[in-house]
């Protein structure tokens, strides 16, 4: 067993994932599988190509594939996690191209708990950071315009 799951405290994770906004108040759209288990985590790294990071803890959020919304609502939901992640001292990661691959195996998206009529679009690895001392700064990444 991996000790770093039974370290990381999953339900105030999913409670970020539950409190976060929907567009029109549509709470049908979007479902969240919480993967723990190893043997699951390594099917997930071997069909996704590694981009996982071997993480002991994933999210993986659904959407409905007709939803105007799901996309949106999945990348709010997933910050809303990654914040908490931070203030819980985890490392977190978005990940798209590992969503890409993953939609490509439904059999592994059921046996992860995603319903029928669902795709995968975001992915979420959460761990301990491997590397602590290496913070990059970000105070200045994007431009700002001030008025």
């Amino acid at each position: 067993m991996n000790l770093n799951i039974i370290l990381i405290p999953r339900q105030k994770l999913i409670d970020a994932f539950q409190a976060s906004p929907c567009a029109m108040h549509q709470t049908d759209v979007m479902e969240l599988s919480v993967i723990t288990k190893p043997e699951l985590l390594k099917k997930i790294e071997n069909s996704t190509n590694n981009s996982c990071y071997n993480a002991p803890l994933i999210f993986m959020i659904n959407t409905k594939k007709d939803s105007q919304f799901g996309e949106r609502d999945a990348s709010v939901a997933a910050e809303n996690v990654m914040v908490e992640a931070a203030d819980l001292g985890l490392g977190s990661v978005y990940v798209m191209g590992g969503v890409f691959a993953l939609n490509k195996f439904p059999e592994l998206q059921k046996e992860l708990g995603m319903d029928e009529g669902y795709e995968t679009t975001v992915l979420l690895p959460i761990g301990y950071p491997a590397d602590k001392e290496q913070v990059e700064d970000r105070s200045n990444r994007y431009k700002v315009v001030r008025k």
